[in-house]
């Protein structure tokens, strides 16, 4: 299951890199100009994420200091339709690939707001989870994705470190239901679906404990 899920990764961060060996003449990617954001993040995404990318919605994601590739392909998935939500494919509608592109930068360079949790045994399943998966259901380690601290890497896994438990309760259930089926391979719903709402809930809250 580690070696399948480092596999994918690798050829999911080559293709979103858009860079490969055999092609030494593939055209340069734009450079991001997260100056370029201000004004969107300040005018259309502020009401939800505030303009620091800390949303102060528990249902809404942090978006400060979110890998900057993984918020671009968010956008993109948002507009193409692969990724549902009533509100963000409004919201995305106008923005251009550059726009996108600089939102990326411009929330990964934000500093995320600490996380918050109260339930220190909750805490102390999660992080088994987290670190060491649930070998009786087939779960594997979420830090093998995610990072051994929940930093993420570009552009497959996010950021999960701070997150609001609530945003990531509902995402996890939402690939649970294939609501949510953006994930490469479907490796999220494939995971999830081996998780119980206790395991979800453990999970969610240890990842907001981390600062």
């Amino acid at each position: 299951m580690k070696k399948t899920i480092a596999m994918a990764a690798a050829a999911g961060l080559i293709a979103a890199s858009g860079v490969y060996a055999n092609a030494p003449s593939a055209p340069a990617q734009p450079k991001a100009d997260p100056a370029k954001a201000q004004s969107i993040a300040g005018g259309v995404c502020v009401a939800c994420h505030g303009v620091d990318g800390n949303s102060p919605l528990p249902a809404n994601p942090k978006i400060g200091g979110q890998q900057a590739a993984y918020i671009t392909k968010q956008l993109h998935d948002y507009k193409s339709g692969a990724r549902k939500h009533p509100i963000m494919v409004g919201m995305v509608a106008a923005l251009s690939p550059e726009d996108m592109l600089n939102l990326g930068a411009y929330y990964s360079g934000q500093k995320p707001n600490p996380g918050v949790t109260t339930d220190k045994a909750l805490v102390a399943k999660g992080e088994k989870i987290y670190r060491g998966g649930i070998t009786a259901s087939g779960v594997p380690s979420c830090a093998g994705c995610h990072g051994q601290s929940a930093l993420g890497i570009p552009a497959m896994y996010p950021r999960l470190s701070n997150q609001h438990r609530d945003y990531i309760e509902i995402q996890m259930k939402n690939f649970r239901t294939t609501e949510r089926a953006n994930d490469p391979g479907k490796m999220m719903q494939g995971v999830a679906s081996r998780m119980s709402d206790a395991d979800i809930q453990a999970v969610a809250e240890y990842l907001s404990s981390l600062n």
